[in-house]
């Protein structure tokens, strides 16, 4: 069986790349990059609702896909360069997923934490990443998006799952005792029937 932990899709990013390279326009525009200065990525111009569609929307996607075994969806949602890999490859890919019985249902309601806040890299393409925190396990993810029509569309996406944080206790603690269970009886007031007696023929 395969590692949950692992990184998934790096094959799939790779297959995505080799087209472009083949492209002139590609290979001139690396020429010229060769002697300018490596761009870094700059920071994107998106709002947190815009990030929670599109992190969720995709996970979603790859969720229904892997319970259902169809990734025709999943493909028909990608960029170009995503749709490069036709339904059965992408259901080799997610194979181990699939077999695994991975549950990514939880991602609709988690708030997902970035540990790579989005960015646009120097081919414009819009690049993040992040997990879901659950327990016992918490699913990471890494996702690139093409400009596509004015939209962002899945280019590469990678999932994986990793211990999550401390587990609940496997049962609820005993309620604390005091020191001791009975409580003292009230102090008594002692009457002397003979002393009654005299005070009352006074």
């Amino acid at each position: 069986m395969r590692s949950k932990g692992r990184l998934l899709l790096a094959t799939l990013v790779l297959t995505m790349a080799v087209p472009a390279l083949g492209s002139p326009v590609f290979a001139q525009t690396s020429k010229t990059q060769k002697s300018a200065k490596p761009q870094a990525p700059k920071p994107a111009n998106i709002d947190r609702n815009g990030v929670l569609i599109l992190v969720r929307t995709s996970l979603l996607a790859l969720d229904q896909a892997n319970k259902t075994g169809n990734y025709t969806v999943l493909r028909d949602l990608g960029a170009p360069g995503f749709q490069a890999n036709n339904a059965a490859k992408l259901a080799e890919i997610f194979a181990g997923q699939r077999n695994d019985g991975i549950d990514l249902g939880g991602v609709a309601v988690l708030e997902p934490q970035l540990t790579l806040l989005p960015q646009i890299e120097p081919n414009g393409m819009l690049h993040m990443a992040g997990f879901f925190p659950s327990v016992p396990m918490q699913v990471n993810f890494e996702l690139l998006f093409a400009p596509v029509d004015r939209q962002w569309k899945v280019f590469g996406m990678s999932v994986a799952l990793s211990k999550g944080g401390p587990e609940a206790p496997a049962k609820e603690p005993e309620p604390l005792k005091p020191v001791s269970s009975e409580m003292p009886d009230p102090p008594t007031l002692e009457v002397n029937p003979k002393t009654l007696a005299k005070q009352s023929s006074k």
